[in-house]
């Protein structure tokens, strides 16, 4: 699996990049926020990896939380990889996250593609919504906080149950965030 990238970008479209770096070019699908974020010919982006029997598709982000959206959001049924990305391109992830806590229908069917019905079933799905880190936090502890969540999530624990035991939590490495969410998430 490809979690992240890094090189020079030989090609630049609003929703997709590619990537040069050791002799391979990848093409890399970014949401037109990361997109026009992406200045200059050397790129850093963190990736997801969708493999389907017809495709291997690359998707970039320059921002981790853009990340966690875009893989939270396509867990929802019905919601595939296009739609997670013009979320993705329509909103920022502290506006997206604004927008499950206040369950505003009506900005999220300004999505392309996503109507009422599609809009309700992911406010519905995404009730516990919660960003790993807020902008005004240390980057390396959102990365080490998304590391934790995967960690627990692999385990069997619930989102909403882990973001609870995120917000309380002291620790800044991954394995210490893992192990302080573990005893709050036993109690």
């Amino acid at each position: 699996m490809i979690v992240g990238i890094e090189g020079k970008v030989v090609k630049k479209e609003p929703t997709l990049i590619h990537v040069k770096t050791n002799g391979l070019t990848y093409e890399v699908f970014v949401s037109i926020n990361c997109s026009s974020a992406i200045i200059g010919e050397d790129v850093k982006l963190y990736t997801t990896q969708i493999l389907k029997e017809d495709s291997n598709n690359l998707y970039g982000f320059l921002d981790i939380n853009e990340k966690t959206l875009f893989d939270t959001v396509i867990k929802i049924n019905g919601v595939g990889p296009k739609a997670a990305m013009a979320i993705c391109s329509t909103f920022t992830p502290s506006s997206f996250s604004q927008i499950v806590e206040t369950s505003d229908i009506a900005m999220l069917k300004r999505v392309p593609g996503i109507g009422p019905k599609g809009a309700s079933r992911i406010l519905v799905e995404l009730s516990g919504f919660v960003l790993t880190n807020n902008d005004n936090e240390e980057n390396n502890f959102g990365e080490n906080a998304s590391a934790a969540v995967m960690a627990l999530e692999s385990l069997g624990f619930k989102k909403e149950q882990i973001n609870k035991a995120l917000k309380t939590c002291t620790q800044t490495e991954t394995s210490g965030i893992v192990k302080e969410a573990l005893k709050k998430l036993q109690r």
